[in-house]
This record gives C-alpha cells, sequence and structure tokens, in this order.
C-alpha cells in the first residue's frame, strides 16, 4: 500500500461502523459496487481523488476499488475530513492523506501525494488536484485518460482552464448532472448548511432575519430550508435572472450594502470572492453571525475582517468572535470553511447516494471512451443521469409511468398540428 498520514489509527474501528451506517442510505452506489465486483471495468486504473474524507466518499473508494481500482484520498478541504474515516479506509488498505485542521502547507503536501500516485483519472471536488498537477507536475497530464469534477467552483476553474487552452485532458462535470445538482445541491446543501449553523450556534431560526448570499441551487435549497424553519429571508443576487426567481419565490430581494444592515445571520454560496467585505462588516448589527457554504473559504474576506477587530476570540468551537472599534461584535462560523462539514457531517448519505453514483459511472465512462475525447469540460451523458435517476427512484419503491409506442412515435414526429 502507498504511504498515508492521517491523525490516529486507533480511530479505525468507530469510522468503519459510520461507514456501514451511510452505506445503508446509498443503495444506487451499493448496487454499482455489486456489478464492478463482477466486472472488474477499472481494473488496473490508479485514481487519485481530491475529495471531503467523509462516509459517504468513502463508500465511493470501496466501489470503485470493488471495480479494480488502485485508489489514493487526500482531503479537499482542511475541514472537512471526518478522521476516523479515513483510519477506516487505510484499515481497508485504502491510502488517505488527510487530517482534520490541518495547515495550508499540509493541504498541499497531502494534494501532492496523491498526485506521486500518478493517476489515470483524477476526481476532484474544487479542483485543486488538477490545477496542482497542471501547474507543479505538467509532465504527468500525458498518461491522464481523463477526470471528474464534484463542485460548481471546481467545474468555473475548469472551463476558466480549458478556454484559455490550459486544460490537458478531459474532464466530466459530475456537479452538473440533473441527478447531481438538483438534488445534492438543493437539498443537500440546504440541509447540512442549516444543520452545521445550528450545531455551531444552537441559534433559533423562527423570526430570525436569514441573508443568503447567491440564488443557485445551493443558496435556493439553503433558503427553502431556513424559510421552512420560520426565518425571514433575503437573498442577494448579482445576476437579473436568479434575482427574479427569488422574488417570485417569495423572499426579499435587495443589495448586500441594504441587507447588511437587518441581517442576523448571513450565508455565502456563490463560488466568488469577498462576497461579504469590510463594507458589510461596517454597518452589520451586534451579533451578526456569518458562515460561509461556498467551496472556499474566500467568499468571506476574512483578512479585511481580522484588520477591523480590535479583539478576537473563540467563544464556542466553531465560533471566532470579533469584536470591532465601536464594540460591535461580529461572529464568523467555521473559519470561514464549508460551515455543513467544519460543523457538522456535510450532505445526508441517501443524496450523495445520486452525486456518487455519478462518479462511479463516469469514471467507468472515461475509460470506456479513453483517446476519443480532447481536453475539455463535458456533461454527464444523459443515459447515466437517467439511469441514476431510475435506480433512485427503484430503491425508493416509486413506480412511474412508461410512454407508449403512440406516445413516442408523436413526440418525434412533426406532421401533426392543431
Amino acid at each position: 500500500m502507498n504511504s498515508y498520514d492521517i491523525k490516529d489509527p486507533s480511530l479505525a474501528d468507530e469510522g468503519k461502523l459510520r461507514i456501514e451506517w451511510a452505506d445503508r442510505q446509498m443503495p444506487v452506489v451499493g448496487l454499482i459496487k455489486q456489478r464492478f465486483a463482477r466486472e472488474k471495468p477499472l481494473r488496473g486504473i490508479r485514481i487519485s481523488a481530491c475529495l471531503h474524507i467523509t462516509t459517504e466518499t468513502a463508500n465511493l473508494a470501496l466501489t470503485l476499488r470493488e471495480g479494480g481500482a488502485e485508489l489514493v484520498l487526500c482531503a479537499s478541504n482542511p475541514l472537512s475530513t471526518q478522521d476516523d474515516v479515513a483510519a477506516a479506509l487505510v484499515d481497508y488498505h485504502i491510502p488517505v492523506n488527510a487530517v482534520r485542521g490541518e495547515d495550508n502547507e499540509t493541504y498541499y503536501r497531502h494534494v501532492n501525494a496523491a498526485i506521486e500516485h500518478r493517476p489515470h483519472i483524477t476526481m476532484d471536488d474544487g479542483a485543486d488536484l488538477v490545477s496542482t498537477l497542471h501547474k507543479d507536475y505538467p509532465e504527468r497530464t500525458a498518461n491522464v485518460i481523463g477526470g471528474t469534477e464534484e463542485t460548481t467552483t471546481g467545474v468555473i476553474r475548469l472551463r476558466n482552464m480549458a478556454s484559455k487552452g490550459k486544460l490537458a485532458y478531459p474532464i466530466v462535470a459530475v456537479n452538473d448532472a440533473q441527478t447531481k445538482h438538483l438534488f445534492d445541491n438543493r437539498y443537500g446543501t440546504g440541509q447540512s448548511t442549516i444543520d452545521g449553523i445550528t450545531r455551531a450556534t444552537n441559534v433559533l431560526w423562527a423570526g430570525r432575519k436569514v441573508v443568503v448570499c447567491g440564488y443557485g441551487w445551493c443558496g435556493k435549497g439553503i433558503a427553502m430550508r431556513a424559510q421552512g424553519l420560520g426565518a425571514h429571508v433575503v437573498v442577494t443576487e448579482v445576476n437579473p435572472i436568479a434575482a427574479l426567481e427569488a422574488a417570485m419565490d417569495g423572499y426579499q430581494v435587495m443589495p448586500l450594502t441594504e441587507a447588511c444592515k437587518i441581517g442576523e445571520v448571513f450565508i455565502t454560496a456563490t463560488g466568488d470572492t469577498d462576497v461579504i467585505d469590510k463594507p458589510h462588516f461596517a454597518q452589520m448589527k451586534d451579533g451578526a453571525i456569518i458562515a460561509n457554504s461556498g467551496h472556499f473559504n474566500v467568499e468571506i474576506n476574512i483578512p479585511a475582517l481580522e484588520e477591523m477587530a480590535k479583539a478576537k476570540r473563540r467563544i464556542r468551537p466553531f465560533i471566532d468572535e470579533y469584536t470591532l472599534a465601536d464594540r460591535r461584535r461580529i461572529c464568523l462560523l467555521g473559519e470561514g470553511r464549508l460551515i455543513n462539514l467544519a460543523a457538522a457531517e456535510g450532505h445526508p448519505a441517501s443524496v450523495m447516494d445520486m452525486s456518487f453514483a455519478n462518479q462511479a459511472l463516469c469514471v467507468e465512462h472515461l475509460i470506456k471512451v479513453k483517446g476519443t475525447l480532447k481536453p475539455d469540460v463535458y456533461p454527464v451523458p444523459q443515459e447515466i443521469d437517467e439511469e441514476v435517476g431510475r435506480l433512485k427512484l427503484a430503491s425508493m419503491n416509486i413506480p412511474i409511468d412508461s410512454l407508449t409506442e403512440r406516445q413516442e412515435a408523436y413526440l418525434e414526429s412533426w406532421e401533426s398540428g392543431t
């Protein structure tokens, strides 16, 4: 087995039990695992995966190994690793380089360790693995068949690389599959973000003014769940169509410069930088709570907040309280990292079941089409997306209708009119 770096191997038994519990909520991945065990479609393929080291990721990793893959894992966020899961995976002979709370230097040392595996396939969540591979080891990209990307932020980065001619191999944007973003981003992020903030703060949501920055699928899920708990939700946006949709969904829409004066809890989910910045901190109410649910911690300008603060203390395990010159206090959660993983357990396994089913099937797809795709970012093939949906419905015992031959013929025709 390749080298590994984890916090504590003695946590393995605890991690195995939690992986088993998640497995019960991931029937689609389970079906793929059974087929992979029979067919071994990934035999001899080296995979380097930069993902959140969680119970759900563990079940994906075990599925890929059953398919014959040689797999190495590193974390895609310094605060997202579940150390007991990392220990369990190492005990299952899957090398992991990830320690919860690792500093930036250690984080990239672990990314480099995954690259040392000389992968045929990369799996990324945020594109740190792919970007590091391209910047620091460009000669190794020649042996890469392709890759997958799990999240919006990573897809944006990879499309920028492709548009500038910097991407050396094809990537499948798993994030953009309907069975991913419509469910993982909306229902997974919605529930887990509220869960993380609740665990960190124990606030009552009912009656609280909550500002959601960004109304993509993640923002929609967060707004929906906050409203469901009785919060008064304000949405801020830069996209006029998304802002219009938020207004018609019943939320108050306004610029963040106005929302910061009335908000009590602020949640970013945009994928951009400096969304909450110095002018916003300057106008926030005493006790304002700020959390990030975007992939990177740049959405909140933490250096600006540090500069403005006259004092800082950790008042609870996941809350850093900054006191400004006028004695107003601003509470930053989870160091600005993904709050659903920094302070909670991330998405529920049942929704990650679809996301990781897409991951596994797209890896198999990339191997099947090896050499036929030019370097670019590609959508998940529709047949894979729909198959994941069918399997998920079947696991939920939900039958649906099928088109008759007459209906199919009508949809394929053009002659029939009024």
